[in-house]
């Protein structure tokens, strides 16, 4: 049943651009690996990395002397390598695109600048985009000394995407909502006041979530896939750098995230504990989908529905399988239907309580109408 659930999410969630946008050829004259139709740069190494999950990755490391932080891009969903790393079954890399396979991926990222480039954990900055913010918030939940993270454009997780539910379902993927409280660095976040693909509430929540929370920018006007293009985009990033890596670490007690790259393994492998604690926490999540509401009053556009009664818009190349109408519908009954069946559940329980009493009534009254008649036959 789980494999089943994971399969048809990863067709809602996954559409890596076919045809790929490069080719992975060897120069002749250098036998080292280059992007086809990209020119070469002596600054950046093309790499293959291989993954837990037996799959190859293709990523590309682009090197700057000046550089006191290292940024590890996810990128968004209808993209590939043109943005740093590629997800299994995107671009050139092997395999097929899942949640866990994505996991996988930005850990063998991780892993090859800390192994292969002397990176530093409390050097790195983690940036997701869209549904980059899913293996991105996850490997962030699991290393306290990040020095920041960037969550751009992010999702609740994929399912509140397409339909604003308000609880966590199992068969839920990338539950950012559950996991951004354990993230223990500064996070930014960033999304556009007009996005109607993954709506603003998305990143306000995730934002009043956050452990340590910095000044997030709701870029006015703002779309998915446009936020490059605003002035004050640029401006608030470079800002929130700056302001990082001029910040002392205070995580400097936690353990390297060398030592500790089994525990990372066995925490993606067996995913259940995480969801099982996070199950725990129902009321601090009320209470944050209580606050809400005087956002809804102010900001009247924000409306979790608008972006899921929406047809697509063909302009937005990210998503646009994902807001089929025909698929939101069906997930629209499905939930309605299991909603339905629990109400039908607790109204049956209740009846079933009537009956049971009222048949004991009934018994009493027959033994009493059977004693009487014993009494006037006697």
């Amino acid at each position: 049943m789980g494999g089943v659930t994971s399969s048809m999410a990863a067709k809602f969630a996954f559409f890596p651009p076919n045809p790929p946008s490069y080719k992975l050829v060897k120069d002749e004259a250098t036998g080292i690996s280059v992007l086809d139709p990209f020119p070469h740069r002596e600054n950046v190494d093309v790499l293959r990395i291989p993954t837990r999950r037996g799959n190859e990755i293709v990523a590309v490391y682009v090197r700057n002397p000046m550089a006191t932080s290292t940024l590890l891009y996810s990128h968004g969903n209808a993209a590939d390598i043109g943005q740093m790393y590629d997800y299994s079954g995107y671009g050139q890399s092997s395999g097929k695109p899942s949640e866990q396979n994505t996991y996988a991926d930005i850990e063998a990222a991780y892993k090859c600048l800390e192994e292969s480039y002397g990176a530093k954990q409390e050097n790195i900055i983690l940036y997701g985009q869209s549904v980059g913010s899913g293996p991105t918030v996850d490997l962030a939940s699991r290393l306290p000394r990040l020095r920041a993270v960037v969550l751009h454009s992010p999702i609740l997780s994929g399912l509140r995407v397409m339909y604003p539910v308000k609880r966590t379902y199992w068969f839920d993927i990338y539950k950012n909502i559950d996991k951004i409280s354990m993230v223990k660095s500064p996070v930014l976040i960033i999304h556009g006041t007009n996005d109607d693909v993954v709506n603003c509430s998305h990143g306000k929540q995730l934002w009043e979530l956050c452990q340590e929370k910095y000044e997030p920018l709701w870029v006015k006007g703002g779309n998915h896939c446009d936020l490059e293009l605003y002035p004050e985009y640029i401006r608030h990033v470079k800002k929130f750098i700056s302001t990082v890596e001029k910040t002392p670490s205070r995580r400097n007690g936690s353990r390297r995230s060398t030592d500790g790259i089994e525990q990372l393994r066995q925490s993606t492998d067996h995913y259940e504990p995480p969801r099982r604690s996070m199950d725990q926490r129902d009321k601090p999540r009320r209470s944050t989908d209580t606050r809400e509401k005087p956002r809804k009053s102010t900001d009247t556009r924000e409306k979790p529905g608008k972006s899921t009664d929406r047809p697509p818009r063909l302009k937005f190349h990210e998503y646009t399988k994902f807001n089929s109408i025909d698929k939101l519908e069906k997930l629209k009954v499905s939930l309605d239907h299991m909603e339905r069946m629990e109400r039908s559940r607790r109204s049956v329980e209740y009846h079933d309580k009537s009956s049971r009493s009222n048949d004991q009534q009934l018994e009493k009254g027959r033994k009493s109408v059977d004693w009487l008649d014993r009494i006037r036959a006697d």
